[in-house]
């Protein structure tokens, strides 16, 4: 997988290089997030429209706070 670092400036190749390696021994996709993501509190109606844009794009969406 090429990975892109416009958002992990700060990963440098030997890092982005031992996340791939730990992908392709797990045979899994791996996120990395400087810090964890703090799941947003979406209403019932927003949680609506996401699972409706989630079926139509056919992806995962993970809304998430960002403060």
């Amino acid at each position: 997988m090429d990975f892109d670092h416009i958002y992990a400036d700060y990963l440098d190749d030997e890092a982005v290089g031992e996340i791939q390696s730990l992908e392709q021994e797990t045979g899994k996709r791996i996120l990395a997030f400087y810090s964890p993501p703090i799941a947003a509190d979406l209403s019932n109606e927003q949680l609506t429209r996401l699972k409706k844009l989630e079926e139509r794009l056919c992806v995962r969406l993970v809304a998430y706070d960002t403060h």
